[in-house]
């Protein structure tokens, strides 16, 4: 999605809006003892009461109205009945649709008492994230975004999982310009253009590098390759010659 127009934009923040306010219920509401599904659920709520629908419902058929990662799994996570327990690393992944307008966002949390080394990863993966939308500007290269993002984590000695991309969204899910590597690609070629509505969600982790499928029965849940920690951080934002516009806030 290119944003050409102020309604357009009004439309973006919108929707945007919705996606967090939704994440950060889910977030608020966790607590041990409780399924996946039952935080699913709130998801699924909040986005009614707002008048959004599931985005992986809408396009992919998705098994939940958000997605839920615990743990051993890094993204796509499906909900169901796993209990969540004290001290479990938790990815919840908010994308929704309204009136034809598409948004995506996504945090990590540790659930009560925290690992000091996956609390240091949940912080460094939110400045990694912000590392890549600081570099965002109508005419820059897309390459800026996972040159900073790869200087972060090199800095910090975390790697990235690098078949995990950011995506155009907007006119749908995933939209052009297509993916977006957040990891240093000396292929990348191409510029931010004005208007731009696209993705920045690094995936960091404590020695993940790549994305697998969690087992042959399940075609959704992602793990790291090799097994190792990893967050994620995701905004959905704007390109213009002033920065990017995060629309994916509560406030």
């Amino acid at each position: 999605m290119t944003i050409t127009t102020e309604e357009q934009l009004e439309q973006l923040k919108a929707i945007g809006r919705i996606c967090a306010i939704t994440r950060d219920a889910m977030a608020s509401a966790m607590r041990p003892g409780m399924t996946t599904l039952e935080l699913d659920e709130i998801g699924a709520r909040l986005l009614a009461e707002h008048g959004a629908q599931s985005a992986p419902i809408v396009t992919y058929d998705f098994p939940g109205a958000t997605c839920i990662s615990v743990n051993e799994e890094i993204a796509h996570g499906i909900p169901g009945d796993r209990i969540l327990r004290d001290g479990d690393l938790i990815n919840i992944d908010v994308s929704a649709v309204k009136d034809g307008v598409f948004a995506d966002c996504g945090s990590s949390y540790v659930l009560g008492n925290a690992d000091q080394r996956l609390a240091n990863l949940c912080r460094d993966g939110k400045k990694a994230m912000w590392a890549g939308i600081r570099t965002v500007k109508s005419g820059a290269p897309l390459s800026d975004i996972g040159d900073a993002i790869g200087k972060f984590a090199k800095k910090g000695g975390y790697t990235l999982i690098r078949n995990l991309a950011s995506h155009g969204v907007g006119d749908s899910l995933h939209d052009e310009p297509g993916e977006i590597a957040t990891w240093p690609d000396r292929s990348e070629r191409r510029r931010m253009t004005d208007g731009l509505v696209f993705t920045i969600e690094p995936f960091l982790s404590l020695g993940g590098r790549m994305a697998d499928q969690k087992s042959d029965d399940d075609e959704w849940t992602l793990v790291s390759a090799p097994a190792a920690p990893c967050v994620q951080y995701e905004h959905t934002i704007v390109a213009t010659p002033r920065g990017a516009i995060v629309v994916t806030i509560a406030d």
